[in-house]
């Protein structure tokens, strides 16, 4: 049998991926008390793990992210915040401790004394959190998502929803109430699909908006809920990120496509820690061991139809010669004599450069047809 080696680990996540894609984990910060023999944060799988004591808004809330889509979500972390608590830092802090993919804030749109606050003052203390999503994202390298109201971010880590006036046989709920619901279907959507269309039976109705309206309002970055006259359900599902840059394409705006990259950088970081850094000599050798099971583990993600596999080698791993280059010559070496091959070979210290290609599938989302008789 031998021992574990990192190539089988690489392939053993990939060829799982689309199963533990099917059930995210979603985060809710609530301003209440702290229920009797409880503590942060409260882990909750199914409905009856609800603490009793917590205030009827927020065992709402909480009910409405575990609605889910095609799943329910994996798990429910609740962070319970004081009541009077002038910000989120204190579970902002201990969220970025622990493992989680959507994050909401129930009370964000309400004031100091549970009312529903203006609409300007919500975007505001939306964009203040979403600052941190983008700094979690960037400068931490932690892939993790939120879903806020009239949020207009600009980020693939950020769920702009932006449908008010969401009414059910109880109630009418704002977007800010209804986003832990939002937070939920995502978490429970498979990997092979989309959100888009997803339907939501508990709703009655929504405001109802032209095709112009609605196209403007994805254009926008807004995730919205429409009514096609039957049911209400999501609408293409986006999240805000609208201003394309080079290597930073229309492909970030999917909800779908930013959730698969997550998932892949999680996976070989992970693994890759766990089972590669300080384990191996950094020689060329085992640079290609890595290589070779992250060209694996992309493997199972085509078997699992999430990347394209309709070309060959077009998802793959090598090593990333324009940064050895960059690397050897901040030592003081030359390689203006050296051919790539000895580039590849050369001691990198501790560092390893290496570059990755993936194609991701899409969801059926655009169906364009024409029938001649």
């Amino acid at each position: 049998m031998g021992e574990p080696s990192v190539e089988i680990i690489f392939k053993e996540a990939g060829i799982t991926a689309a199963k533990r894609g099917t059930r995210g984990v979603v985060a809710l910060i609530l301003k209440d008390t702290m229920p009797a023999n409880y503590s942060n944060p409260i882990k909750m799988d199914t409905i009856d793990e609800i603490p009793e004591a917590l205030s009827d808004f927020n065992k709402e809330q909480i009910k409405l992210a575990m609605i889910g889509y095609q799943n329910p979500p994996k798990q429910v972390i609740a962070y319970i915040e004081a009541p009077d608590a002038a910000n989120y830092s204190e579970a902002q802090n201990y969220l970025e401790t622990i493992k989680w993919d959507y994050v909401v804030v129930p009370s964000i749109g309400q004031t100091a004394d549970g009312k529903a606050d203006t609409d300007a003052n919500i975007t505001s203390r939306a964009t203040d959190f979403a600052t941190w999503i983008k700094q979690l994202r960037s400068a931490k390298d932690i892939r993790v998502k939120a879903v806020l109201p009239h949020c207009p971010a600009d980020s693939e880590g950020v769920i702009n929803f932006a449908t008010d006036d969401i009414k059910t046989a109880a109630r009418t709920y704002t977007a800010a109430e209804y986003c832990s619901r939002i937070a939920g279907m995502l978490a429970g959507t498979s990997l092979n699909i989309s959100a888009t269309y997803a339907p939501l039976a508990e709703v009655l109705d929504v405001p109802h908006l032209k095709k112009e309206e609605r196209d403007a309002a994805i254009d926008a970055g807004k995730l919205i809920l429409i009514n096609d006259g039957k049911k209400v359900k999501i609408d293409r599902a986006v999240n805000s990120f609208v201003t394309t840059i080079e290597n930073k394409g229309e492909d970030f705006k999917k909800i779908k496509i930013v959730d698969i990259m997550d998932l892949i950088h999680d996976d070989i970081k992970s693994t890759a820690e766990d089972n590669y850094i300080g384990k191996y000599p950094n020689d060329y050798d085992h640079k290609c061991l890595l290589i070779a099971a992250i060209n694996g583990y992309f493997e199972g993600l085509e078997l699992e139809g999430l990347l394209d596999s309709s070309i060959e080698g077009q998802n793959r791993a090598e090593i990333d010669l324009d940064a050895q280059k960059a690397y050897l010559k901040s030592q003081g070496i030359d390689i203006s004599t050296m051919k790539d091959q000895e580039i590849k070979e050369s001691n990198t210290g501790s560092q390893v450069f290496v570059k990755g290609q993936v194609v991701i599938l899409d969801a059926i989302e655009d169906i364009k047809f024409q029938i001649y008789i």
